[in-house]
């Protein structure tokens, strides 16, 4: 823990900087929206490539679920990187400060932002010739972060006991 600076005031009054553990609340809603994120980006996997039906004349068409779920993926994304922001200040910031936990850490702040470029690239970009490059990097590092934020969360527990 950080020593705080020497201070003039009532020793009862003077406060340590608390630790990195994020409050519960916002814990929470970083959980609920990485399991949103993997639930409706395998939905949508599993409805793109295994639940088309074929259409009258044979040719497969769009799934009714492939559209609902990329729905609540751009939604859940977009809470994800709220709640991200959120702990910007508090939580990044005094672990890059205390050097603890900074290679998964790091790791997740990357992964996050190759997501973020992938699925605007994704959303904006992608043409037909570009698109499976697009979803095949989105899938691959999506596949990595839910694993990563908990070896993350983990390796937080134990260093700091």
């Amino acid at each position: 823990m950080l020593n705080p600076k020497p201070t003039l005031h009532h020793p009862s009054r003077v406060r340590a900087l608390p630790g990195l553990r994020i409050e519960r609340w916002l814990r929470r809603a970083v959980y609920l929206s990485v399991l949103l994120l993997t639930v409706s980006g395998l939905a949508w996997v599993g409805a793109h490539y295994f639940l088309r039906p074929v259409g009258a004349f044979g040719e497969t068409v769009v799934s009714p679920l492939e559209p609902w779920s990329m729905k609540l993926h751009g939604g859940a994304a977009m809470l994800l990187l709220f709640f991200v922001g959120s702990i910007l200040q508090v939580h990044i910031r005094r672990a890059i400060r205390t050097g603890r936990n900074r290679v998964s850490g790091w790791s997740m702040i990357g992964l996050l932002g190759v997501l973020v470029v992938s699925g605007y690239g994704l959303y904006y970009v992608a043409g037909e010739t570009s698109r499976p490059l697009w979803s095949l990097i989105h899938w691959v590092v999506g596949g990595v972060l839910t694993p990563l934020l908990v070896a993350h969360v983990l390796i937080g527990r134990r260093s700091r006991g």
